[in-house]
């Protein structure tokens, strides 16, 4: 069991960073991970000057305060294993962050003053749970989400000097939206209708009477998700913005929740499109996302005018609009790291200590497949020709993409030699929702025939050295893995599986129950309803055909993927004798400290050149 710890006292200045090693001797690779980072802040309401930052400063990312008005920053969280999800009230009076152990994602919210002091209990009253949606309102009242394996889901209005009030009960997935800017009205996401993937709306009060209710959901395989984007920033104001995919896309929406209007925005943009309130309500900061790239605009309600915002080519990863109209955003690309910039001019935050060398751009590959042409996002060490030993680097999710994006690990690998293939497979996000949902009741299988298409494209177009190819990935990414070198034994030399699911049934029974009701959507049931399905999709059906050795690493504490699927499997190539190691670490589903991170990327390569070899000197 990790103890937490006290907060540090207030630090003037910017946050602390651990003793620097030589960094002459540092390898570029280990310093991408090193170099402090932030995250895009967020900022109190109605005290904007109040901001709430992530950063790896002290070599493990915690939660730190930042008072914009005297410029001093304290570290808030202080954890073995580190601490992410933070939230601030309007007020800006306190700090909301949650605790759980070793990364298992079970707590409870805890809260402290914005200065500094104790930690206390933000809920009283309200047991250890999964994290479900938080909104907290004006006059200190809080709406708390919960999700257990013996209730499900579950809601609570918990309000000063009072015992939480239980507003919402479902077995299947749901969570807390928003809170109106009056605190009068809550926005719920929810999943009664049985699909996990996409959510109904409906909108309650305080008390939990219902004010109106929004489904796009069909039936069938034509079912369209609604997404809770926001409230009006305005008192008394019932609209609400939402995101919708009538279009097959996702794209913002306005609903009036008191008079049932909805106002079709109809933003002409290709790709995938979200939306947050100017602090004023008169426009929307609108963020667009196509094929692998971000940009920003500004929508003015008034005038239902698109404004470009002008920014670098790559991937915005977060935006926010400040009070005064500057727009805050965290920017990066393949080839240079993140910053948090800003329209107004400049860096908005730069931590101190050493920066992260940059790495090589990415170039995209559209390849023919047979769901639809695919994209691939490729890197090879500057000047080099192939073949090349290459690392498919396979996305989690698998709702989600991989773009053009920093990461350090994709660049650990170039440094190395190797070339890196990023496959946005069916069932990955910013293609249309027709992609994304592609994937059900032949999960896994789908994928890895769209990344089989992207390999023989490497392969034959001369970039990819055939006996030199690297099944890899993290989560979703890492079952892939697993399924791949089962499935498709003789196409790759070597498996690399972080946290991944490797036995889906045992999985199923063990993980938490956001993704039981996931698992249920995607295969159409549970293993006992389609047990020919979960066998079909589970990299433990396929174990006796791996060929290629095996590096697994898991986190025992890991909610998501559990260890206990992966001993199953583990256990299974261990009596046949299949070359494999296994790394397990005391954490849940990934890390926060930076040296493990590293540690874990150092032990991928390592193996990956005891059995392929070094890769082609880059003198």
């Amino acid at each position: 069991m990790t103890e937490i710890t006290d907060s540090k006292p207030e630090q003037p200045g910017a946050p602390e960073q651990p003793a620097t090693p030589d960094l002459s001797a540092m390898p570029d690779w280990e310093k991408r991970f090193r170099a402090p980072r932030v995250s895009l802040p967020d900022w109190a309401e109605d005290a904007p000057d109040r901001s709430l930052f992530v950063s790896n400063a002290t070599g493990t990312y915690e939660l730190y305060a930042w008072d914009r008005a005297t410029g001093e920053q304290r570290q808030a969280t202080d954890r073995p294993n580190g601490t992410t999800d933070g939230v601030l009230p309007p007020d800006g009076a306190s700090i909301w962050w949650f605790s759980d152990t070793d990364g298992d994602e079970f707590g409870i919210w805890m809260r402290q003053p914005f200065g500094g002091g104790d930690d206390e209990p933000a809920a009283p009253g309200l047991e250890p749970s999964y994290p479900a949606g938080l909104a907290i309102g004006r006059d200190g009242t809080s709406v708390v989400g919960r999700s257990t394996d013996e209730d499900g889901t579950t809601i609570h209005v918990v309000r000063t000097d009072a015992e939480p009030v239980e507003i919402y009960r479902h077995r299947e997935s749901a969570g807390v939206g928003d809170l109106s800017h009056d605190g009068t009205l809550i926005a719920v996401e929810h999943t009664e209708h049985g699909d996990a993937m996409h959510s109904a709306l409906r909108v309650v009060r305080l008390d939990g009477e219902p004010v109106a209710d929004l489904d796009d959901t069909k039936g069938g395989t034509q079912e369209l998700g609604l997404e809770v984007l926001g409230f009006a920033p305005v008192d008394g104001d019932t609209r609400l913005l939402i995101g919708h995919q009538r279009r097959g896309r996702w794209e913002p929406m306005i609903w009036d929740v008191a008079s049932g209007t909805e106002t079709d925005l109809a933003i002409d943009l290709p790709g995938d499109v979200n939306a947050e309130w100017y602090p004023d309500g008169s426009g929307l900061l609108v963020a667009h996302s196509f094929e692998a790239r971000g940009e920003l605009f500004r929508y003015d309600l008034a005038k239902r005018e698109l404004v470009r915002i002008e920014t670098p080519t790559g991937s915005v990863s977060g935006a926010t609009a400040r009070p005064d109209g500057a727009v805050e955003y965290l920017w990066s690309s393949a080839a240079q790291p993140p910053r948090v910039r800003s329209t107004a001019g400049g860096v908005v935050l730069d931590p101190p200590g050493m920066k992260a060398p940059g790495s090589v751009a990415v170039e995209d590959a559209w390849v023919a497949g047979p769901g639809g042409r695919i994209h691939a996002l490729v890197q090879k060490p500057a000047g080099a020709s192939g073949p090349l030993p290459t690392v498919f680097e396979i996305h989690g999710g698998p709702t989600w993409h991989d773009s053009d994006a920093f990461a350090a690990g994709p660049a650990a690998w170039i440094d190395h030699g190797y070339a890196v293939v990023r496959v946005n497979y069916r069932g990955s996000t910013g293609y249309g929702r027709e992609w994304t949902d592609a994937l059900k009741h032949r999960v896994g299988l789908i994928e890895l025939e769209d990344i089989a298409a992207v390999r023989e494209w490497a392969v034959t177009s001369g970039l990819a050295d055939p006996a030199k190819l690297v099944l890899a990935g993290g989560s979703w990414g890492g079952y892939l893995t697993l399924l791949g070198l089962g499935t498709q034994p003789e196409a790759w030399a070597l498996g690399l599986a972080a946290v991944p699911v490797a036995d889906y049934v045992t999985a199923y029974h063990d993980e938490m129950e956001a993704l039981k009701a996931m698992d249920r959507t995607l295969l159409g049931g549970t293993p006992e309803e389609v047990p020919e399905r979960f066998e079909a999709s589970s990299p433990l059906t396929y174990v006796d055909a791996v060929r290629a050795p095996v590096y697994i690493s898991a986190g025992v504490n890991d909610p998501r993927c559990p260890i206990r699927q992966v001993e199953n499997y583990v256990d299974r190539l261990a009596a046949r004798g299949a070359v494999h190691e296994v790394y397990r670490y005391d954490a849940g589903h990934g890390s926060l400290v930076v040296e493990e991170r590293i540690k874990q990327v150092r032990l991928e390569i390592t193996f990956a050149t005891a059995h392929l070899g070094e890769g082609p000197s880059l003198g």
